[in-house]
């Protein structure tokens, strides 16, 4: 499904990835954990180009580009190409405040895609019924709670049907109840095989969701392994030392 290879993200003379190498299998969740500034969320920019890669390749179901000396910059018809593939889910929500939830999740399917209304309306309200919103699909979204703000926008990221979710710390920005709601959405995802790749501070979330999980510490991959083998059997001891929080808050048959 996807392919990472060396990727270096400089920000002027701070060097925020360090060759970075990465696959995510079809139909599997990944987790990036790691401290703050470890560039988790600075990864999944890279991938759907919201930011370039300083050097790398990365190489998504066909669209393959690669950064760096000796490479031009992708043109727009190759960015737009690899971004259709992908869906990214905001730590804020980032919906449109003067449009209605149904609009929210239209509105990539009639500015890029061209679809005509009435397609776009039926694909939105269908994606609003599968994350539990479709009787919210005329508020918008200053009246809707955290949660609900969050699972109108995991639909708007899924209305192009992408191969591959981009979640950015989903859950942060919530409290334990509102969170529930899109670990939900997020966990019926999985189920049906949708990829996933989730930065996320979240460890429990980590290991109950994701079939593997990443450990970065500035910028690099420290170790990276099945979601039980990281957490119940780390090899880095600083990997040991970050996940040890959660020995407790595991459930019993995990």
């Amino acid at each position: 499904m996807i392919q990472l290879h060396n990727i270096d993200k400089h920000f002027g003379s701070q060097h925020v990835l360090k060759d970075v190498s990465l696959h995510v299998p079809p139909g599997q969740v990944t987790a990036l954990i790691g401290p703050s500034g470890s560039g988790k969320s600075t990864l999944l920019r890279c991938i759907n180009l919201l930011e370039t890669p300083s050097a790398g390749q990365i190489t998504l179901g066909d669209a393959s580009l690669q950064f760096g000396h000796g490479h031009a910059q992708p043109g727009r018809q190759d960015m737009h190409r690899l971004r259709l593939q992908t869906g990214m889910v905001f730590q804020n929500f980032q919906l449109f405040p003067h449009r209605t939830a149904l609009e929210n999740v239209m509105e990539g399917l009639l500015v890029v895609k061209k679809w005509p209304r009435a397609q776009a309306e039926a694909r939105a309200r269908e994606l609003l019924q599968q994350v539990g919103m479709a009787h919210k699909a005329d508020a918008w979204p200053g009246t809707l709670s955290g949660g609900q703000q969050q699972r109108v926008a995991i639909a708007r990221a899924l209305a192009q049907s992408p191969g591959l979710l981009l979640c950015d710390e989903p859950t942060s920005a919530l409290d334990p109840e509102l969170a529930s709601e899109v670990v939900a959405v997020l966990r019926q995802l999985a189920a049906n095989k949708m990829t996933m790749l989730i930065a996320t501070h979240d460890l429990r979330l980590a290991a109950t969701l994701a079939d593997t999980v990443v450990f970065l510490e500035d910028g690099r991959i420290v170790e990276q392994g099945s979601s039980r083998q990281l957490f119940l059997h780390p090899q880095n001891p600083r990997t040991a030392s970050y996940v040890s929080t959660l020995k407790e808050g595991l459930p019993e048959d995990w």
